[in-house]
């Protein structure tokens, strides 16, 4: 484990793992506020993450911005982040290799950030994070607890 979150970026951002790299603009890392307790997590970035390397600056981001404000909450209170760090080709899903490839950078992320709660932002990430036999429909928005930490699944914010 890399115990330094600038450490951490610069060798996520070297990843040649898979080749998700050979077709980015941006490795979209993540952003937001390093010492919060709450980290958000999506699947993997889309066409304006690649482009500007932040995660959910599209039109569901602007979803979720408005998600969040509605709770109190805003990008400098979280932390958000993606299962995978580079934009799958037409935005499709990540492939289950894919994932296995970058699991491990969030693992570090979430060791170094050590966050209360998790909120997983679509089926994939649920499904990654919680428990392989998550069902979206029926589970959003209820609660696990997990070694310490609560996750809570969500329905990924659409991009209207």
């Amino acid at each position: 484990m890399i115990k330094n979150w600038e450490s951490l970026e610069a060798e996520c951002k070297k990843c040649r793992r898979c080749n998700l790299c050979d077709t980015r603009t941006n490795l979209v890392f993540g952003e937001g506020n390093l010492k919060s307790k709450i980290l958000f997590v999506g699947e993997g970035p889309g066409y304006n993450e690649d482009v500007q390397g932040r995660p959910f600056v599209g039109r569901s981001g602007k979803l979720l911005d408005n998600l969040l404000e509605e709770i109190n909450l805003s990008r400098e209170k979280i932390y958000i982040s993606n299962i995978v760090k580079c934009r799958p080709p037409e935005n499709r899903d990540p492939l289950p290799e894919e994932q296995e490839k970058y699991i491990n950078w969030l693992r570090n992320q979430v060791y170094i950030m050590r966050p209360k709660i998790i909120v997983t932002l679509g089926r994939i990430a649920s499904l990654k994070i919680i428990d392989s036999e998550i069902k979206i429909t029926r589970d959003h928005g209820i609660f696990t607890l997990k070694k310490g930490v609560w996750f809570m699944p969500t329905l990924h914010p659409p991009p209207f």
